[in-house]
């Protein structure tokens, strides 16, 4: 099945192909990614709103635990007033020390006038010889409100509610209940507080999603839609679940919207009840701004693939009218015409496509001539490698009689006495067998040091007592493999440039280091040395060589095989001071023994 759509697509017209790949390439992708895309809009928006709900749900608990923080202190006062204690508690005789007692304690007022968080204050007691001041209120217990007698029957209720408060003609506000315990009397009472329902909707006015303060009876008491105010809860708010323990985010319907609904407590400190604080968040409001995206999105793709359309026809018309002007050149070639040229305007791949043709064309033309031009050079090849051959057989010399005759002279001079000079001798040829058993291989370097000892052996002869040489060779570096006549090329220049010139003659010292994979070879003499200008003049021309003196190309060529054999960082360092000497050493990395693979 493959192969067969593979097949189909290749049969298909370039124009037709371009609207395929078009389809397949674009249409679908852009298609999934706005889906994809609209979907995480609405998912990002439903949590950025929510996410708002419960900072907004936060701002409202903290703001709204400063306002009723106010009564709460104020009952902590009012618990340890003694004069309040001594006011409610004293059993008075006639109606004037009652009112006197009153007009004497003006605490009441002095709460009222500087917390502007308190609406009214009430205090109810059972002491029935105080008088109803609508501040300090008497209440026998069977008479009072069901809340009363919950408060008188636990000496620890502190609770707050929306409740009517019948010194403002019954109307409602969020109050605290707490029952004070005065225990030297063995009395109690309750003391009633209200909050100004303009503190709490100053705190709720600013909120934008709906936002409520609700009792633990559910009902709301203050919120910034004026209209719920008082109502039970579920009359306002269809939860689809019941309302668990806990802040949590529950689905729901507000006035028949879906909407996110927001729970959180609060709890004031020692309160036997808690106020629920909710947000709001109807699903229109939510995707109202995932919509518009949306609806922007979509637009934008339309029009971009109604833009891409006319581009994709316009230009796969250009590209299948050049293609088919290079076909038609094409089948002339295949026809035999070698002299056709193509013109395609353009450099891209179709206009390099005609300039390769056109080039290969005349490759074409030129292949015969190539041909005739190949074998003639050829055949002057030929001739020239034979004209060498013979010069190179003309010109050898056969080792086995050069080795026989320097022994002849040996032995010649061992029997007239002179002992020293079949010794140089002896060198000589021993120098000469190892300079032609050398190849284009490593060698060990102990074989090297061989050579440069019988160099010196013969130079010793020539020098006499000018010249001393001697060798610091680390065992480990003797199995070492290196190339060929690579230190008594160094050796050499040392003796001739170095210790030559000077009078007295001088010491040639060769010393080798391993350390871990590198070794490091020194070839330091104390001759005539050189001035700064000329060791330069040598540094340039090991790193820039162009025309070199004969008396420098070995140092050239040194330098140069180990760069090539070694890296850039193995080439020649020379150190020199005129007059002191010479100090020449490279350092090879990698290095491996003659047994190593």
């Amino acid at each position: 099945m493959y192969s067969t759509l593979i097949q189909t697509i290749n049969d298909m017209k370039l124009r037709d192909k371009l609207m395929f790949m078009f389809v397949v390439v674009v249409f679908f992708p852009m298609m999934i990614v706005g889906i994809f895309l609209t979907n995480e809009l609405r998912s990002n928006a439903i949590q950025d709103a929510i996410q708002q709900s419960r900072v907004n749900v936060e701002r409202v608990k903290e703001r709204t635990t400063e306002v009723l923080n106010v009564p709460v202190l104020i009952a902590n006062n009012l618990q340890f007033d003694e004069r309040f204690i001594e006011l409610v508690n004293q059993e008075y005789e006639t109606t004037y020390d009652v009112v006197d007692a009153y007009l004497q304690y003006m605490n009441f007022t002095n709460y009222l006038q500087y917390y502007s968080e308190i609406h009214n204050m009430k205090y109810y007691s059972e002491n029935t010889s105080l008088m109803n001041n609508w501040v300090i209120i008497p209440v026998e217990h069977e008479a009072g409100e069901e809340w009363f007698k919950e408060a008188m029957a636990d000496p620890a209720y502190y609770r707050w509610f929306y409740l009517e408060d019948e010194t403002k003609k019954n109307q409602a506000y969020l109050s605290m209940v707490k029952r004070l315990n005065f225990l030297e009397y063995g009395s109690a009472g309750v003391l009633v507080i209200t909050v100004d329902p303009r503190k709490l909707d100053r705190i709720l006015q600013q909120e934008s999603f709906t936002t409520m303060i609700v009792d633990e009876r559910n009902r709301i008491a203050a919120t910034n839609q004026r209209e719920y105010i008082g109502k039970d809860l579920h009359e306002v708010i269809d939860f689809h679940e019941m309302i668990q323990e806990g802040p949590a985010i529950y689905e729901g319907k507000m006035n028949g919207e879906p909407s996110q609904i927001i729970v959180d407590y609060l709890t004031l400190q020692m309160s036997q009840s808690e106020l629920k604080i909710i947000s709001i968040v109807t699903k229109e409001h939510i995707m109202k701004d995932a919509k518009r995206l949306s609806i922007m999105g979509a637009t934008v793709t339309m029009g971009g693939m109604a833009v891409a359309v006319l581009l994709i026809v316009h230009f796969s018309w250009l590209i299948s009218k050049r293609l088919s002007h290079l076909s038609e050149r094409i089948n002339q070639v295949a026809s035999g015409d070698l002299k056709t040229k193509i013109v395609v305007d353009g450099k891209d791949e179709i206009g390099q496509l005609s300039v390769q043709f056109n080039q290969m064309v005349a490759n074409l033309r030129s292949l015969i001539h190539q041909v005739h031009e190949t074998n003639r050079q050829k055949r002057l090849l030929e001739k020239s490698q034979n004209e060498i051959k013979l010069k190179m057989l003309a010109s050898q010399i056969n080792p086995h009689f050069l080795f026989n005759t320097l022994e002849s002279i040996r032995m010649k001079s061992h029997m007239k006495g002179e002992t020293e000079i079949a010794k140089v001798v002896k060198q000589l040829g021993k120098l000469m067998r190892k300079s032609l058993e050398v190849t284009g291989h490593h060698i060990p370097l102990r074989n090297e040091l061989d050579m440069v000892r019988c160099y010196l052996e013969i130079q010793t002869f020539r020098y006499g007592d000018r010249l001393h040489y001697e060798l610091y060779i680390d065992p480990q570096s003797e199995m070492v493999e290196i190339l060929p006549l690579i230190i008594q090329p160094l050796v050499e220049n040392a003796v001739i440039h170095g210790l030559e010139r000077t009078e007295d003659g001088g010491t040639v010292t060769i010393s080798t280091i391993v350390n871990g994979n590198d070794l490091t070879v020194i070839v330091n003499d104390d001759g005539c040395g050189m001035d700064e200008e000329k060791l330069e003049a040598i540094q340039n021309m090991l790193h820039h060589p162009q025309e070199v003196d004969g008396n420098k190309i070995g140092l050239l060529n040194v330098h140069k095989r180990l760069q090539l054999t070694y890296g850039k960082t193995s080439g020649l360092i020379i150190e020199s001071a005129k007059g002191k000497g010479t100090c020449v050493r490279f350092t090879i990395s990698q290095i491996r023994g003659d047994d190593d693979v």
